[in-house]
């Protein structure tokens, strides 16, 4: 959705290097391959054009944006803190950002 927040269309189909337009219109594409988790939102053809239009019905907060921007640039975990620890835990490593700077020294 960045080319539509950016005002550069006004629909995610019309960016033409977009995969809007065969994930959510249907259009024919020799450059893409369907991803799986795609293929699973509906097993009929225009019931999965129709789920992944709807995907995109919806703009996100811009506070929600920046929350994602962060967690994806620093490699952290976006969710509630009860997501953070289960994944976390699976993970066996920190998944939310730590304190700024270095520790202090002890006496």
């Amino acid at each position: 959705m960045n080319p539509v927040r950016a005002g550069m269309v006004k629909h995610p189909g019309d960016y033409r290097w977009s995969s809007y337009r065969v994930n959510g219109q249907g259009d024919p594409s020799k450059l893409l391959t369907q991803h799986p988790i795609y293929n699973d939102l509906e097993l009929n053809f225009k019931e999965r054009l129709s789920a992944y239009r709807e995907l995109f019905r919806h703009e996100l907060e811009p506070g929600e944006i920046d929350k994602i921007r962060k967690a994806t640039n620093g490699n952290f975990v976006s969710g509630t803190s009860r997501f953070q620890e289960e994944v976390g835990a699976i993970l066996d490593r920190r998944v939310t950002p730590g304190r700024a700077g270095r520790p202090r020294k002890r006496m």
